[in-house]
């Protein structure tokens, strides 16, 4: 059996956070959602309330929905409370939900395309709210908004009807 080593963090300086969340988003943009993760905790630990970097760490979770990693959903909305801004806050709950739409679509297992409309649905509830109070000139929760009715239109989603709905014989 293998020894586990426990390992004591290396703390990162308050100088270094603007470089260390440029290089989080550009693991980001590299589709490295776990490099970016580990930057965003190690500012975190150093600034516990640097609001870019729960922005980039709740992004990096949502990257990794569906992708057999163990990112909860869970996760993501523990970030999301930390959020100060009631703007960011009704955004970033609509990202959620899209992405967990997306990744239930992408698996395909029976009933998902009703569970994507649902996340779909109350993402695009979330883009209303933060819409609603937008900041002028600021119009990204409405084109998440429109992302979303295009979902579903190109894949034909709907809500589930009672008649739908088979019980499993299990």
């Amino acid at each position: 059996m293998l020894d586990s080593e426990m390992f004591e963090l290396k703390p990162l300086s308050k100088e270094a956070i603007p470089a260390a969340l440029e290089r989080a988003i550009r693991y980001r943009l590299l589709n490295e959602p776990g490099e970016a993760e580990s930057i965003c905790l190690d500012v975190l630990r150093t600034d516990p309330d640097n609001q870019q970097a729960l922005v980039v760490l709740l992004l990096a979770f949502t990257d990794q929905f569906g992708q057999g990693h163990t990112i909860s959903l869970t996760e993501a909305q523990e970030i999301l409370a930390r959020l100060r801004s009631p703007y960011e806050s009704a955004y970033y709950a609509g990202i959620i939900a899209e992405r967990r739409a997306k990744a239930q679509l992408h698996i395909g297992s029976p009933g998902s395309g009703f569970a994507s409309y649902e996340w779909l649905r109350d993402a695009m509830d979330w883009y209303e709210k933060a819409e609603a109070i937008r900041p002028e000139g600021n119009d990204e929760a409405l084109l998440r908004w429109n992302a979303c009715a295009r979902l579903i239109m190109q894949n034909n989603l709907s809500s589930q009807s009672a008649e739908e709905f088979e019980p499993s014989l299990e």
